[in-house]
């Protein structure tokens, strides 16, 4: 069994930069793709940026240059640093492997406002 802890959000200005973790429990953690998500209110969630489990990426359209995955397979962590953020970046982020078959965690709030 899996669980996954997200923790990094929090309230920051259009423009600014935050860096969110994943800290995952298990020992398959290393040899899976892992992904970052996240739903707005009222929207379905959706995938933000994936890695491989030997580190290639890929990135939703939409944050694309800003937004940047990273893992650390022996702290079974992944991160994602996000840059110049915006309004619409303002969801609930949560990680998970991009397989399914695993629960959700409680995910990190990220709001951006002014």
């Amino acid at each position: 069994q899996v669980h996954f802890v997200e923790s990094g959000g929090g309230l920051v200005q259009p423009g600014g930069s935050l860096r969110l973790s994943c800290a995952a429990s298990g020992s398959i953690f290393s040899t899976y793709t892992m992904g970052w998500y996240r739903q707005a209110p009222g929207k379905q969630r959706e995938s933000v940026a994936v890695i491989t489990s030997s580190g290639t990426t890929n990135y939703a359209v939409s944050v694309k240059g800003r937004f940047t995955i990273s893992r650390d397979n022996a702290k079974n962590t992944v991160y994602l640093q996000m840059n110049s953020l915006k309004p619409e970046d303002t969801a609930v982020y949560y990680c998970n492997f991009p397989r399914g078959g695993y629960a959700w965690g409680q995910g990190t709030q990220v709001t951006v406002s002014s």
